[in-house]
């Protein structure tokens, strides 16, 4: 078994698939997972392997995604009460699904390679591939006349805009830093990748003129709403080395999720969440666009984070106090 965890781990990084390794390290039964139990999940939720059923798998699934969207790894404790104090890296769950017992299950992100890909050969491409080489990224330069002599420190080149063969991950990162040379074609490229952050090397007025000209040619505004210009955070940046430093910092910021990357023009619009439900009977916090489980009771929708809770509910519905949905209501948000 242990063979062939291993086997899919490997086969994962050398496909550079984002992936979270969560393994039971410690339990006081009555629980399902035993210690050494492990299991991979994937960005979608799927799971291979094993860690325990119950409340056990949603909620370190749950956790899992966080990891692999932060990059941090966390120590996932689940139990009727939380019986210590809040500890640095732990995260703790009241729940009641699994009879009493409890359980800690040690979750680490398994991420690819952090990648700089480049547009131009400008002073500050040049200067953000050097930094970016010297804090961890593997650097990749788009450029036309892109070389060893003015990019010493890139993993790779390609010197046309319209034949980049771009291989883009979770942890790949898109400045467009051709100041002049080729914006439109080298913004029009990283559009067209799944890249998280592209950002535009340019003023507020330039970057609007760009894309204006690109939603002239029918690029959809929420596709252009992606790109954040000027690039970098806004600490008073001009030189290109300090343009660097504050586009690696903009980028550091964005992976601990404490900022949103509005493009020119407040073309960005954050996303609306769905409104998150109690699991009546355990407690867990529930998305009801995720959650495949419901129980209609007195007009109501409840919705449950495993098939235990919602068993031990249609037992006796009356038991539990909980806001579920109006029907009246579910019906409207389907329309």
């Amino acid at each position: 078994m242990f063979d062939a965890f291993l086997a899919k781990a490997t086969e994962l990084c050398s496909a550079e698939n984002p992936f979270a390794v969560a393994i039971v390290v410690n339990y006081e039964p009555p629980v399902s997972g035993k210690p050494g139990d492990k299991a991979i999940i994937l960005p979608d939720g799927k799971v291979w392997g094993w860690i325990g059923g119950g409340c056990v798998q949603p909620l370190v699934v749950r956790e899992a995604l966080k990891a692999i969207e932060q990059g941090s790894p966390r120590l996932v404790r689940i139990a009727p009460s939380e019986s210590r104090e809040p500890e640095s890296g732990t995260v703790h769950y009241s729940m009641t699904c699994h009879g009493g017992g409890s359980l800690e299950v040690y979750v680490e992100p398994v991420l690819p390679k952090r990648k700089l890909l480049i547009f131009g050969r400008s002073p500050a491409a040049q200067s953000l591939s050097k930094l970016g080489k010297t804090v961890g990224y593997s650097i990749a330069v788009v450029a036309p006349e892109a070389s060893r002599e003015k990019f010493p420190d890139a993993d790779s080149f390609d010197q046309e805009f319209g034949t980049a063969e771009i291989r883009v991950t979770s942890e790949t990162f898109i400045v467009v830093a051709t100041q002049g040379e080729h914006d439109q074609e080298a913004l029009e490229l990283a559009l067209q990748t799944s890249a998280r952050y592209i950002s535009f090397i340019a003023s507020h007025g330039k970057a609007k003129k760009v894309i204006a000209l690109l939603s002239e040619k029918g690029v959809p505004s929420e596709t252009l709403s992606r790109i954040k210009a000027p690039a970098g955070l806004d600490i008073g940046t001009s030189a290109p080395d300090e343009i660097a430093v504050s586009i690696l910092a903009e980028i550091i910021q964005m992976k601990r999720g404490s900022a949103s990357h509005p493009g020119p023009g407040d073309l960005y619009e954050p996303q609306v969440s769905s409104a998150i439900v109690k699991d009546p009977v355990c407690g867990m916090d529930v998305d009801p666009d995720e959650s495949g489980l419901t129980s209609e009771y007195e007009g109501r929708l409840f919705y449950f984070c495993c098939s235990d809770c919602k068993q031990t509910f249609d037992k006796n519905p009356g038991k539990y106090k909980a806001e579920g949905r109006s029907k009246k209501a579910e019906g409207a948000i389907g329309n």
